[in-house]
Order: C-alpha cells, then structure tokens, then sequence
C-alpha cells in the first residue's frame, strides 16, 4: 500500500514554461442562449425572490418627483395616475403624500411587490388600487378603463424589459392613456458606470442589455432607441435629457461617474410635431458626451438622494457583493461542525469567482481526510483552489504539521480567511495559512516556497481541473510545489491528490498533461488500476467507515499521483 508520510524533500528546479493562468471562465463571452432564454423565462421569480430578500427597504423613497415633474402632477384636478413596475411603492406613496386627491393604479408583475404595497402603511383602496400584471402579456384594460389615465409613470422600469418586448409595453399604456395624457420616464442612460462595469464580465445578454448577479436584468438606453422605441408606439418626445453625476465613495475612494435618462413621451396625435423634432435634435447627440452643458447644469444642482438608481448594482461597480447575497451553510461531517459563509445559491449562476461555493468534491475530501487523519499527519498540506469554503484545509490542519490553503481569486481568500477564523480552534490557527496562488505565477509560487523551503507532501485540489486551459499551469505549479520523490521507490513518496467530476476536461487528457511534468498516476477511485504501487490506496481510505454511503454525488472520482 502507498503510505503518504513524510519524505527528504528539496526544491524541483524545472522552471514554469505555461502561461500565467486563473481557473475561472474567460471574460466576455456573454450570455449563453440557454441562460438568455431561462434569465426571460424566469424574469418574475428573479424579481419576485429581490423583493423576498430586499422588502421595500431597497430603493429610496422618490420624493424628487414633485420637484422634477409637479407641473404634470399638478392642476387640472383630480389626476389618475399609472405607476407601471411599482415594486415596493417607493414612487406610489411620495406621490400620494403631496397630492392626497389623486388616484393610483400600481402594477407590478412580482406578486411579491404588490403584496408589500398592500402592506404599507399609507395604502388606502380610496386612493391606491395595485395589482398584478405582465404588461408584456396581460391586457391593462382588464384593470383599467381604455383612455382614462392622465399620467403614467416609469421609473427604472422599462429597463428590466427585454428590448424586443418593450413595444409591448408601451402598446398596453397607449391602450388607457388619455389623448393629453403624458409619460414620465426616468431610466438608465448608455454610458453608466453601471454598464461599463458590465462589459467587462460575461452578463451581456444583447446590445446595451445586462443579467445581473440575482437574475434581474437592466437595459441602458441611448437618446436614439428611446425616442425610436416611443415614436414607433404612439408618442412623441416631449422632453428628453440625459443626466450625468460624479458620486464620491469615500470609504472606497471611487468617483462613480451616473448617467440616466430623464424624459415625458405624449400621445401622438399623428404627426410628428416641430417641437418633437427639436427636443430630438438636441438630445440624440448627446449619448456620447458626459454631461452636455445643459444636461451637467440640470445634474449638478440634484442631490445624491435623487440618484437613486438601483442599489444592486452597487456589486456591479464596486465589483464586490452586498452581504445579504451571502448564506451561512452548516455543514456536519465526521465529527466536524462548520458554519460556512459562501454565496447564496440565487446569485451563484453569474458570478465568475466559482470559490464563493461550496463544491461536492471538497465534501468528499473533507470526509476521507476526517475518516483517514494520517493521509495528512505530521505532513506539510497544500490545497490548490481551495476557495472560500476551506473544509479540507481546515480538517487537515487539525493533524498536519502545516496547511497552506491557496486561491487565486480574492474575494475567495478574504472570505476563506472569515471562515477559518470563525471555524477552528485558536490553536489549530497558527498551522493554517491563506494565501493568493494563481497557477503559473512565479511570485506567487515562491511565495509559498517561502511558507515551505522543503516542499509540501501531500497537496490536495478538488473540482480544479475543470477549465482545459488550466490544466497545465496545474501541473506545472503543483510540480514546483510538491516534496521531492524518494530515491527508494519502495519508500513513501509525497502525493497529489485530485478529487472531481470530470466535466470540459476528460482523464486521458489529464493523465497527458500530468505526464509533462512527471506526474505519474498511481491509483484511482473508484476503478483501481493495477500497479506494482497501487495497492488499493484509496480503497482503504473508505474501508471501515461508511464515507461510501453518504456521497454527495456518484460521478465523483479521486486521482493519486506521484512523481516519477
């Protein structure tokens, strides 16, 4: 049988030839369609589950719309008004606060959303009449008389439609809007921080339209596709602005440049009026300027309170994430008790950094290596890819002489160092160390030589080998990291152990790639192989336990190698 102690180790000399890789999926390539379809599919539970989490505690109040558009909400009498996509009410409710004569019709298609609105404390059936709809498929006048709304406002709405649906929206208003009725718009502007932080991860669903990390959508309109879009459904542009700000994040030390369109459509009368024309004239050109003079005079003089585009985004320009989009997972395995934090389940399908989870395999591992302590006893331990989850660096470092826990993503590595501290004794603390590893880079591989001068006996990786690319930095690193063989190869010799599912890279190509660098496979799990060395090595580690009953997934697979 391979025992895996301890061997004389020193330093492998064969330099790193592989281009300087992470494990995480390449930028960019944007949504695939299966995504794209499910993310339309879908679009009311994603709202639906915001509202679950968020409450109406996520947007602001609107108390700026009085300011910005009294003059429509304003004589004339009695208004009867449509707030279309109301969420929360965070719009319904400051109207309702400066003028108590006029009637509402909130609609929101997240069942949730309306049943806040009901909630609130200022909701009266006198005055407030919400209820569910999906503008992009329910008829509007099943709720409200055709041609009997004055003022039907948006207010970020719209850009949480898929573009080829918005016509459908609009056809449903134009359906009850009164003749002299108006549109108050307020939305996402091309050119946003918001959207510039987008083009640089893989949420791009089409032209200008984003998925965010909880599912919801947001579109950022330039002057042109609006004033089309409306045109093109009934309304003339009344006026149109596009509104730039610097916002300051001191704490961050981040100016965040916000830009959004604020405008008023009217029903078209059929022809396309002079002043239409005007308003048009002015503003199309404006997408690519920040700030016109006009536009950055309007800007300036606003409050931060007005900006109050979505604060979910807030993870898209800062490129971390809220603390309500993590979860405490209780893990029992073994005798071992955790409570983990890693990323909520609804937010894991389009964030990139696939450390913020917690994989089958590391479940697997952790159990063996709580069921088998001398895999790791009295050895130096290197896990690669670890992420923020740390089970089995944190179970190995209970019988090791030293943990080194490795990722190469950092918000993994900062959430990893919460979830030891918060999880191990104190004394076990001192053994186990986080630290940033990207495969193949130099830097960072010395660094850890640095930890351990001798190399490391037994590294462990698991679910690592699932992006090709990152296959042979894999090795490569792992090569410069791992002790050295014993001459005597009846001697216990150091070990890399690999446990995953074989996804986009299958075990020959592995097994060629661990060649390269002089990795020889010495046994596997569950189909043994048969050498002079294997002795069911791995067999054992499930023998006299029941870690074969509980398995978290039977596509598991373990793979030991060792040096040649």
């Amino acid at each position: 049988m391979l025992d895996l102690t301890p061997m004389a180790s020193g330093d492998s000399k064969l330099p790193i030839q592989t281009q300087r890789l992470q494990i995480y999926s390449k930028p960019n390539s944007g949504v695939s369609p299966f995504w794209r379809e499910k993310y339309e599919r879908e679009a009311k539970r994603y709202w639906d589950v915001f509202y679950k989490h968020h409450k109406d505690k996520f947007f602001k109040d609107r108390h700026y719309l009085d300011k910005e558009w009294g003059d429509y909400f304003s004589g004339g009498g009695k208004k009867v008004i449509l707030e279309v996509g109301c969420g929360a009410g965070n719009t319904i409710f400051p109207v309702i606060a400066s003028y108590p004569d006029a009637f509402v019709y909130a609609c929101d298609f997240s069942p949730r959303a309306i049943e806040l609105v009901k909630m609130h404390e200022d909701f009266k059936e006198s005055n407030v009449h919400a209820f569910v709809s999906d503008l992009t498929a329910d008829d509007l006048c099943k709720e409200i008389a055709p041609s009997s709304v004055d003022i039907v406002t948006m207010i970020f709405m719209l850009s949480a439609v898929s573009p080829e649906k918005m016509p459908l929206v609009l056809q449903n208003i134009r359906k009850v809007i009164k003749p002299n009725g108006y549109v108050l718009l307020r939305d996402y502007a091309t050119g946003d921080l918001a959207q510039e932080r987008f083009s640089g991860k893989d949420q791009k669903i089409s032209d200008n339209f984003y998925v965010r990390g909880d599912g919801t959508r947001a579109y950022y309109f330039s002057n042109e596709f609006l004033t089309n879009l409306f045109k093109e459904n009934g309304f003339d542009v009344h006026k149109l602005d596009v509104c730039c700000k610097e916002v300051e994040n001191r704490s961050k030390e981040l100016i965040m440049k916000r830009r959004w369109v604020q405008a008023v459509f009217c029903v078209s009368d059929g022809s396309y009026s002079s002043s239409s024309k005007e308003v048009e004239a002015n503003h199309l050109d404006s997408d690519n300027n920040i700030g016109p003079a006009t536009d950055q005079n309007n800007c300036d003089s606003l409050t931060d309170s007005v900006i109050d585009m979505s604060e979910g985004v807030a993870a898209d320009m800062f490129g971390v994430l809220p603390s309500d989009e993590y979860e405490i997972m209780e893990i029992s395995l073994r005798g071992w008790s955790f409570k983990i934090n890693l990323l909520s389940k609804e937010y894991q399908h389009t964030c990139k950094s696939t450390g913020l989870m917690l994989w089958e395999s590391a479940r697997l591992m952790a159990s063996v290596l709580a069921e088998n302590p001398n895999i790791v006893a009295g050895k130096r331990v290197l896990e690669l890819g670890c992420g923020s989850g740390g089970i089995c660096s944190m179970i190995a470092s209970r019988h090791a002489d030293q943990v080194v826990a490795t990722d190469g993503d950092d918000s993994s590595l900062d959430l990893l160092a919460k979830n030891v501290a918060s999880n191990i004794e104190s004394s076990l603390l001192n053994k186990l160390t986080t630290k940033k590893l990207e495969w193949g880079n130099k830097d960072h591989i010395e660094s850890i030589k640095e930890l351990s001068d001798r190399g490391f006996d037994v590294i462990i990786g698991t679910d690592v080998t699932y992006v090709a690319e990152a296959i042979l930095p894999l090795f490569a690193t792992a090569k410069e990291l791992i002790a050295s063989s014993a001459s005597n190869k009846n001697e216990n010799v150091p070990a890399l152990i690999l446990c995953h599912i074989f996804r986009r890279v299958d075990e020959p190509t592995l097994l060629s790639a661990a060649a390269q660098f002089g990795f020889r496979l010495v046994d596997k799990w569950p189909t043994r192989i048969s050498t002079e060395m294997s002795q069911s090595v791995i067999d054992n580690w499930f023998m006299d336990n029941d870690v074969k009953d509980d398995l978290p997934s039977k596509a598991l697979n373990i793979l030991l190698f060792c040096q040649e």
